[in-house]
């Protein structure tokens, strides 16, 4: 007798008794973004550059970091105390650690890169002038000797300004920082994918599997950066028009500045949204002045622009709706702990009128206002356009010339062939006196803020930074804001916030000028 079911009987009972295949393997989720430009600049240290600073929170990591009430929280750091006469501040790292090369961080790693970074930032710099060392006495632990007593420790070692003071390992950071460095090495949620990265097309950064976050829900910088996705591919779409079509289309999932004109546009889809800032995370746009040549190095005619200036004019010119913007008389902004309304006299009630009166009484002569306007960001051209179109109602001799952005920052390094332009920045990086760069911190050539110089001021400038009572600081903060207005060094136009749009199927977005992508969730 032939047994030819035996072999079918065995094929059943060895189907029956393998371990079932998964059904399908998981699909990798990625969070596709188009940000303010292509991110060129990769060295952290090396630019102020907002983007490279976006990247390096991604890539990099930090010993503090603020929360949403801007109060300075630990992040890479476990345990730090500080002695009785605040001169020996002690710091621990958490256990656990590493960089994406799998080495530990170390706290020589800290001492170096802190070095390295305080020798490109003006804050850092501050707190080398009075640190007596600055040593790891082991792996986790290191030490800051001041010689004296110093008030802003923890601002400094987690201030967002730019360039961030990013950890990175101290082999890289042993670099001169007047080179660049090429190789990207950080601790942070997300790996740089450098052979994914195509120029002029889309950058990939990948999860950090080994990434430990904090045990605290996450809360704007600080708190737990736990990453929910696979990957973040940040495509190059410069065009804004075409980008919002893109993610109409569900091409991308977010968009960081969405275009003034097209807010209405992407509030009418049912699958996207805008998310609206507030306080330090909108911008405040200022007009920067040449102080060093006529007309402008006269203060009597830079005040002529306090008069002259209406803050809602020019907001209004950007076609936003008001819940996006406010006028503000505080030079370190509204909403922030430094917020003083101490000298804003001149900037109330302004008016062609009183403007012209104004600069009747001065010494002016007719020399021609040079206004440059950059034609490539749309407020920095429409606060030009105004501004020079009040100018001449209130009878000054304006030269409008419109440029982009790069020919324009190039011009500004020069003392002649320009008088004005607007500019705007983040109220993260404006609200303290030693941060915002509209002032200058030394009285040395400061092209970015027009060659201006009061020595009154940089006495000011030492006290706020060894002042460590928070409402002395704003006092001190209220004399800084004195003589800015008094003397006409900057004229502000308002703040204003430029929303991010994204797709409604995002979730855990955390509101925040600086686009953050932990503890976001897409289906």
């Amino acid at each position: 007798m032939r047994r030819s079911w035996l072999p079918g009987l065995l094929a059943a009972a060895a189907a029956f008794l393998a371990p079932l295949a998964p059904a399908s393997a998981r699909a990798e989720t990625t969070v596709r973004a188009v940000l303010e430009a292509e991110i060129v600049t990769l060295d952290p240290y090396f630019t102020t550059a907002y983007i490279t600073r976006t990247f390096g929170f991604m890539v990099y990591d930090t010993l503090f970091a603020p929360d949403a009430k801007g109060l300075f929280k630990p992040q890479m750091v476990d345990t730090w105390s500080v002695s009785d006469d605040r001169l020996i501040w002690r710091f621990t790292l958490r256990d656990g650690l590493r960089f994406h090369d799998g080495t530990p961080v170390r706290a020589t790693d800290c001492v170096v890169s802190l070095k390295r970074w305080a020798a490109r930032s003006a804050l850092g710099g501050r707190l080398m002038d009075v640190a007596a060392a600055l040593d790891a006495v082991d792996d986790r632990t290191f030490v800051l000797t001041l010689r004296e007593p110093y008030g802003l420790v923890l601002d400094t070692l987690g201030t967002t300004s730019s360039p961030t003071p990013f950890i990175m390992p101290a082999r890289l950071a042993a670099t001169p920082p007047t080179t660049q460095l090429t190789e990207v090495m950080g601790s942070g949620p997300f790996v740089y994918d450098r052979a994914a990265h195509i120029t002029g097309d889309h950058m990939l950064l990948r999860k950090n599997p080994d990434y430990r976050p904090r045990p605290e829900p996450a809360d704007f910088l600080a708190g737990g950066k736990v990453v929910k996705v696979d990957a973040l591919d940040i495509r190059v779409i410069p065009d804004g028009a075409t980008a919002v079509g893109a993610l109409g289309a569900g091409e991308i999932d977010l968009m960081q500045y969405a275009p003034f004109d097209l807010i209405e546009q992407i509030e009418r889809n049912k699958n996207l949204a805008v998310m609206n800032f507030t306080g330090p995370h909108r911008f405040t746009g200022h007009y920067r002045i040449n102080t060093a040549a006529k007309p402008f190095d006269d203060p009597a005619i830079r005040r002529v622009l306090l008069r002259l200036v209406d803050q809602r004019e020019v907001l209004d010119g950007f076609g936003l709706d008001p819940r996006f913007s406010q006028t503000c008389d505080a030079f370190f902004i509204c909403g922030s702990p430094y917020e003083t309304h101490v000298g804003a006299e001149l900037l109330h009630d302004p008016s062609v009128a009183a403007a012209r009166a104004a600069l009747k009484a001065t010494a002016y002569k007719g020399e021609p206002v040079i206004v440059m306007a950059a034609n490539d960001l749309e407020a920095a051209r429409v606060s030009s356009t105004i501004l020079a179109d009040r100018l001449k109602q209130a009878g000054f001799t304006v030269d409008l010339q419109v440029m982009d952005w790069a020919a324009l920052l190039a011009r500004r390094t020069k003392k002649t062939g320009w008088s004005v332009f607007g500019i705007h920045a983040l109220g993260l990086d404006l609200s303290s006196p030693l941060t915002n760069s509209a002032i200058n911190f030394t009285c040395k050539d400061a092209a970015s803020s027009g060659f201006m110089c009061d020595t009154r001021m940089v006495g000011l400038f030492d006290r706020f930074a060894r002042e460590p009572d928070p409402d002395k600081r704003r006092d001190i903060a209220g004399e800084i804001q004195s003589i800015v207005y008094g003397e006409g060094l900057v004229v502000p136009f308002g703040q204003f916030a430029q929303p991010a749009a994204y797709r409604t199927s995002l979730t855990g977005l955390i509101p925040s000028a600086i686009p953050l992508f932990w503890n976001v969730e897409k289906p």
